[in-house]
């Protein structure tokens, strides 16, 4: 991030251009319906959840889609955190790029839709062995109850999507590369090539510690491409775990944020920065040398209407200020407003315009 003064016109320091940022992770399109009790209880849902999708829950996409008035939203992670990032840049459009996986099916076209509606500049792999991801938002009052179903977004492939020249083209063209520590399940051999271009070439690399089980059940792939990290986001509950996979021997989460700011590292230009967000406690996070908090906004509870989409719209806000090169001080600063505006809202969605300033 530069020093250089901002360019007072615009607010901005460089004036940016299309495909600047990238990210790779599981397109799914999220299906919000209001349901009752009944539909839960059949499905064996609890109202308040979040699981994967097992053979029993089959049936549920048909059904929730006949009988409701549906909201269909792009969904899934990294391309959460994409929207939000080119909804807080507004213009110029396809600042963001996204690739992933999906089937050739009418949800397909939904999230092929919904992408361009957000004015994210998405190519993605289609196949048909697979149908295109899905998340059911299963709402009953303040509740919602989350059932996932990978499916195609678990079939991307690196040498029939990210290998082909027009596709890496793309890559190259970014500054900034953003993908959710969920891919690693998917198809860490691309992370990998991803991460090595930004490492040998100085530019920004940065992921998500995304869940606890992926630092259990995935830490190998994760810690290969650890030392090309520059930025490492995650929330307290993923830290506490990653450092106890890691041996750190502390629950403090400044101590496990500089502990892993000095993990190895290939791209010595660039010292990695980690920033861990806490719910409505102070933002953690490396600033050179130190550890520093960072205070939230205050929220009234009662306006708080749905969590789930805070850590990737706190990531979407500071990827738009870090494309813009702004200092990290800035970028929490977005990231917040970001993430106090999502949780307003059910799923993650967002006013027409930031009011950021």
């Amino acid at each position: 991030m530069s020093d250089e003064e901002p360019n007072m016109s615009t607010g901005r320091k460089t004036a940016l251009s299309e495909n600047t940022l990238f990210g790779m992770g599981n397109p799914l399109l999220d299906i919000s319906a209001v349901v009752d009790k009944d539909f839960l209880d059949k499905f064996g849902l609890k109202p308040n959840d979040q699981i994967l999708a097992e053979d029993k829950h089959k049936a549920l996409f048909e059904e929730i889609v006949k009988r409701n008035k549906v909201e269909y939203h792009a969904g899934g992670s990294t391309q959460n955190s994409v929207k939000i990032a080119q909804w807080m840049i507004q213009k110029p459009h396809k600042v963001a790029t996204f690739f992933g996986c999906i089937g050739t099916d009418h949800f397909g076209e939904i999230l092929k839709k919904k992408a361009e509606e957000a004015h994210v500049d998405a190519h993605y792999y289609e196949q048909n062995e697979e149908p295109t991801g899905t998340c059911a938002a299963c709402i009953t009052g303040d509740n919602r109850s989350l059932v996932a179903n990978l499916a195609a977004a678990n079939c991307y492939k690196k040498e029939k999507h990210l290998d082909l020249d027009s596709n890496w083209e793309l890559v190259k063209k970014a500054k900034v590369y953003y993908i959710a520590g969920f891919f690693l399940t998917v198809s860490p051999e691309s992370i990998l090539k991803v991460a090595k271009h930004a490492s040998d070439n100085n530019k920004i690399f940065c992921m998500n510690l995304s869940a606890p089980f992926i630092s259990q059940f995935f830490k190998e792939p994760l810690m290969k491409v650890m030392p090309y990290v520059d930025i490492l986001f995650g929330n307290e509950t993923e830290a506490a775990t990653f450092a106890k996979e890691l041996g750190f021997e502390t629950d403090d989460i400044a101590e496990i944020a500089k502990k892993t700011q000095n993990l190895p590292k290939d791209n010595t230009k660039r010292q990695r920065v980690v920033v861990f967000t806490q719910g409505k406690d102070d933002t953690v996070a490396t600033v050179g040398e130190r550890v520093t908090m960072f205070p939230v906004l205050d929220i009234d509870q009662n306006d708080i209407v749905d969590t789930n989409g805070a850590g990737d719209a706190f990531v979407g806000g500071f990827l738009s200020a870090l494309v813009q090169e702004h200092a990290l001080e800035e970028c929490i600063r977005a990231g917040h407003y970001a993430a106090n505006v999502i949780i307003r809202r059910v799923g993650c969605t967002f006013p027409e315009k930031p009011d950021f300033h």
